[in-house]
Order: C-alpha cells, then sequence, then structure tokens
C-alpha cells in the first residue's frame, strides 16, 4: 500500500523589475515614477508572500532563468496620457486586493496540510510494521518448507537406499548362479575332452610299449646271436697271429663305417625326395581342391588390382569412344543397386537389370576391356552400398548377398573381379592374411624417404583403411572403430554369399561354403590376427551370420572349432594373450563372441 499528500500548484515564474536607467537611484518628479515605485513596492510584497508560501509547503516547485539570455523582454512602455485618473485608481486598488489576498494564512489549510503530513507518517509506520511481519512470515514458511523437504528427501534417500540394496543383492545371486552354471559347463567340457585325450594317450601308450618289448626281444636274440657268433670265430682265428686279427679287425671297422655313412646318405636323400614329392602331391591336391595359401590369394587379388589397372583402366581410359562407353554403362549400375529391397520379385529383377548392363540385349558385346572395367565399377559400386547400408542395418546384407551371388552365377570373370576389390576395401581380412610391410613386389610401400609414414598411409591402406568421414584431406583415415564397422558390414555380405548354394554351376573357390571353413582355420592359426580387435568383430559376424548352419554341415568337427574359439575368449588362446586384444572394441566382441558360440552350442544340431 502507498500513500501520498497531494502536491500543491507550482507558481508561476516571477518578472524580474525592469532594471532602470539610471544607476544612481534618483527619483523622478513625473507620476510615472511614483507609480513605478508603487508597483515596485507590489512586487516586493508579492515576492515575499509568495516566498513564505513556498517554503511552507512541503512539496513546492521552483523556477529561475538559466542566463540573462533567457528573461523576457519587457514590452514597450505605454504614453503616460493613455491611462486615466480613474483607471490608475482602479489598477491600485486591484492591486492592494491581489496583495491582500496573497498575505493572508488559512487555518484550515495549516490544519489540513500537518493533517496530511500525520497520515502519512502513520501510514509509513504501519506499512514498515507489515513488511516486517510478512517478511517474518516468509522466512518461517520457507524454513518449514526446507524442513520438510529434508525430512521428505531423506525418507526417499532411505527407500532408494533399502531398493538398491535389495537389487545389488539380487544381482549377487544372480552372479554367482551364473558363475556356478559357467564353471559347471567348464568342468563338463573339460572332462569330456580330457576323457578323449586319456584315451588317445593311453593307446600311444600302449603301442610304443608292445614296440619298445618287442625292440627289446629282437636286440637280445640278435645279440646272443652276435656273441655265439664271435665266441666261433674266436675260436677259429685264436690260433692267428695278433697282427692278422688287429688288421682284420681295422678293415672290418672301417668298412662298417663306411656302410653307416652310406647307409645314412641314402636315408637323407630318400627323405628329402620325400617331402619334396609330399610337397608336390600336396600342392597338387590344393590346386585341384582349390585350395592355396593366405599369402598366394593376397598376391593374386593385388597382382589382379594391378593389372586392371595398368592394363584394363589405361586401355579404356586412352580413347574418348572408350571412355564414354565405358561411363554411359557405370552410371545405369549404382542407380539400380541402390534399389535393392527384402522382396525375391525385386532381388530377381534387379539382377536382370544389372546382367542386361554388362550384357545388353540386341546390341554388340562390349569389348572385353570395356567389359571387365564395368565388372570392376558393378564390384565397387556393391561393396560401397555394403558399407553405407550394411553398416547401419545388418539385415540389409541379405538382399544385397543375394544380387551378388546371382551375378556371380551368371556373369563370368566377375569372380576375381570382386574378390580382389573386396580385398581392397578390406585389405587382407577376407583371406585372412596379415598385410607384410612391403608390397607384393617386394618392394617398400612408399620411398625411403617416407618409410617411417608407411604404417600411417600407404600400409594401412594396403590394410583397407579409408579417408575418415569427417571430411579430412591428405592423410586422415577413418578411425578404429569405424574400419571396424565397415569392414564388419563387408564381411557380412560376403559370409552371406558363402552360404548361398549354387543353382546352375559350381562357382569360383573363392565364394565355395568350404571357404567359411578354411577362413576360420586361417585365423585361428595366425596368432597377429586375434591379437586385434577386428578379427574379435569379424568371428562375430561369421557366427552371426552362418555359425548354426555351419554345423548342420560339419557336424562334430564344427563343434571342435567352436570349442577353441570359446577357449580363445575366455582363458585366451596363448599365455597371456586373448582374442581381440584388449581395447574397448575387443573387449565387447569377445562378450558377443561366447554369447554366440554358447547359443549355438545349445541349440539343435539338426
Amino acid at each position: 500500500m502507498r500513500f501520498r499528500a497531494p502536491r500543491s500548484v507550482s507558481p508561476s515564474p516571477v518578472r524580474r523589475k525592469p532594471r532602470r536607467s539610471s544607476t544612481f537611484g534618483l527619483q523622478s518628479d513625473s507620476e510615472d515614477s511614483s507609480d513605478s515605485d508603487h508597483a515596485s513596492g507590489s512586487y516586493s510584497d508579492s515576492d515575499s508572500s509568495d516566498a513564505e508560501s513556498i517554503i511552507s509547503s512541503p512539496s513546492t516547485d521552483s523556477f529561475c532563468y538559466g542566463s540573462e539570455s533567457e528573461v523576457p523582454k519587457m514590452p514597450p512602455k505605454l504614453p503616460h496620457n493613455i491611462r486615466d485618473l480613474a483607471e490608475r485608481r482602479k489598477i491600485e486598488d486591484t492591486v492592494a486586493a491581489i496583495r491582500l489576498r496573497t498575505r493572508h494564512h488559512d487555518p484550515y489549510e495549516d490544519w489540513e496540510r500537518q493533517t496530511r503530513m500525520d497520515a502519512f507518517r502513520t501510514a509509513r509506520k504501519e506499512l514498515t510494521a507489515t513488511q516486517t511481519r510478512f517478511h517474518h512470515q516468509q522466512d518461517q514458511n520457507r524454513t518449514q518448507e526446507m524442513q520438510r523437504r529434508a525430512a521428505v528427501h531423506a525418507q526417499q534417500m532411505k527407500e532408494i537406499d533399502a531398493r538398491l540394496e535389495t537389487l545389488r543383492m539380487r544381482q549377487k545371486v544372480e552372479e554367482e548362479n551364473l558363475r556356478v552354471n559357467s564353471r559347471e559347463r567348464q568342468r563338463k567340457l573339460w572332462e569330456g575332452i580330457e576323457g578323449v585325450i586319456k584315451a588317445e594317450e593311453d593307446k600311444v601308450k600302449a603301442r610304443l610299449e608292445e614296440e619298445r618289448k618287442r625292440k627289446e626281444e629282437e636286440d637280445r636274440k640278435r645279440m646272443e646271436e652276435e656273441a655265439r657268433q664271435k665266441a666261433l670265430e674266436a675260436k677259429r682265428v685264436a690260433e692267428e697271429e695278433k697282427k692278422a686279427e688287429e688288421a682284420k679287425r681295422a678293415a672290418e671297422e672301417k668298412e662298417k663305417r663306411e656302410k653307416e655313412e652310406a647307409e645314412k646318405q641314402r636315408l637323407q636323400v630318400a627323405e628329402e625326395l620325400k617331402n619334396v614329392e609330399r610337397e608336390e602331391t600336396e600342392g597338387r591336391a590344393r590346386n585341384e581342391f582349390g585350395m592355396t595359401k593366405p599369402a598366394e590369394d593376397w598376391k593374386a587379388a593385388h597382382d589382379h588390382l594391378k593389372e586392371m589397372k595398368v592394363n584394363t583402366m589405361r586401355t579404356v581410359k586412352a580413347h574418348g569412344t572408350g571412355k564414354a562407353e565405358w561411363s554411359k554403362w557405370r552410371r545405369q549400375i549404382t542407380p539400380k543397386i541402390g534399389q535393392i529391397t527384402d522382396d525375391e520379385k525385386e532381388i530377381d529383377r534387379i539382377s536382370l537389370q544389372l546382367y542386361q548392363v554388362l550384357h545388353p540385349p540386341g546390341l554388340p558385346a562390349h569389348h572385353p576391356a570395356i567389359y571387365k572395367a564395368l565388372l570392376s565399377s558393378l564390384s565397387k559400386a556393391i561393396l560401397l552400398q555394403a558399407e553405407t547400408e550394411v553398416t547401419a542395418e545388418k539385415k540389409s546384407a541379405g538382399p544385397l548377398a543375394k544380387v551378388t551371388f546371382n551375378l556371380l552365377e551368371t556373369l563370368d570373370g566377375f569372380a576375381e573381379v570382386f574378390f580382389s576389390k573386396l580385398v581392397q576395401r578390406a585389405g587382407g581380412w577376407p583371406v585372412p592374411y596379415m598385410v607384410p610391410p612391403e608390397d607384393v613386389g617386394g618392394g617398400p610401400w612408399k620411398d625411403e624417404d617416407e618409410r617411417n609414414k608407411a604404417v600411417d598411409t600407404a600400409q594401412r591402406k594396403a590394410m583397407g583403411f579409408r579417408k575418415g568421414s569427417n571430411g579430412g584431406t591428405g592423410d586422415d583415415l577413418e578411425t578404429a572403430s569405424e574400419y571396424n564397422a565397415r569392414v564388419s558390414g563387408l564381411m557380412r555380405v560376403y559370409f552371406h554369399i558363402l552360404k548361398f548354394p549354387p543353382k546352375h554351376k559350381p562357382l569360383h573357390p573363392l565364394f565355395k561354403i568350404t571357404r567359411y571353413w578354411t577362413w576360420f582355420t586361417r585365423i585361428l592359426m595366425d596368432k597377429r590376427l586375434l591379437a586385434t580387435a577386428v578379427a574379435a568383430q569379424l568371428i562375430y559376424t561369421a557366427l552371426d551370420v552362418m555359425g548354426s548352419h555351419a554345423r548342420k554341415i560339419w557336424g562334430h568337427q564344427w563343434n571342435k572349432l567352436l570349442e577353441l574359439v570359446y577357449e580363445g575368449v575366455t582363458t585366451g588362446y596363448d599365455t597371456g594373450k586373448i582374442i581381440g586384444g584388449v581395447s574397448g572394441e575387443g573387449i565387447a566382441a569377445r562378450v558377443r563372441i561366447q554369447l554366440e558360440v554358447e547359443r549355438i552350442l545349445l541349440g539343435p544340431q539338426s
């Protein structure tokens, strides 16, 4: 509540008395002088009364001019003969009445002014008291609210602590149950493995013991026979001279040593020939069944890429017509790859359209160089689609793999081109193979001046690293997590392709289902690959795609291989070494592998 006293009206500005022309204060003899003195007196009285009223008023405004230049000029004096005596007296009476009015003090106005001041002071005191009580009440309310909130908060904390304690006890019980179950499973697993090993060891021990006894009996008989022969020979030559006996013994010993050396050389040569024949036989068998070494697959893929770059693409780009033809058909590939959906009719339609791009109906066949260049463009479009779509949604790998499988069955030469491009985008993981410190030609990846940068640039690009998604330039490559996700998407499509059975003709050995077993055996035999987080992620991807399907094919042998994988992610494949390493990505991938292996082994086998 606010109180205020009424404000009095500000008085009008008081004009100054006009300055006289004479500075000596001499009075004029004319009536004008007396009139001026009379007016001057009236002005002085009015000024004094106005000043008193201004001082007595509690809220009175003041007025004055800032400088002499702001003072308005006096109107020019009128001639004295204009006004007559009656008019002059009337003016004087009016001035006297005004002066008397201004000097009058009204007691009621003084009482009213004093009453307003008292009322203002009383209201101000009441306001102060009211505000004090209000603030005091607010402080009490605030204190009570804080106490209530503190009590509620304490009660809630007690309830939360009790709930957390209950959850911790429940979690502890569940973890203990899981540990007991895990130990029981491992105990049964190891009991079975140790039983098989012990049975095999017992068989080997029995066979060795039998062989030892047989050899001991033969040695005993031989020694007895030799002793008997020596005794007879000693009796027969006992009469001969000692010199002849020593010469004969020396000759026999020499002959014996020569025979032993000849026999030893013969056995060594035979062993070497046997090893050479075995290697040749194994090599021919690998070639017949499409089995190669990891280094051979790696070299073949990079030789194919080099041949494509040096011969095919150079031939296509050397002529304007060839480059235009290649560009025209290449632009029809990417839109069709982007239209793939999980629908059998759409998959067949897109597969046929892509086949017609490579073999246009009603038109002459493409030049061999253009045909091979289009195969390379088709492979790149499929792999780029896998990097973007499969990385975001792994279910999209199935339709894309189905289209690729249809093209592998119908397009000649597509298998070699597609696998070489896959190796180019994913590094050595499709083989799998650890990228060596030098290229396939045996030379360094970079010049000797830039050898220190080989791991970060050329060698890492050979391992499948690409430019990062942040749009960096130069040697800015993608991070390890981006690399893991991208390579996993590519390999998921590759594993889906291996899962499809051929319909029209056998596929290339690189895309047969036996390649799945070969991939697992190779990666489990290379400890350098197992130490990386990418290996753990790809093992999980392979098991997720066709781990259960492989168990139906290989049965107990696949179970043994899964046991090795499970041991590698739990106890380790070597002392202090575990699949996936110690990185965060590796730990997460190991957990997924463990769960996937348990799901496959506990599931139905057929």
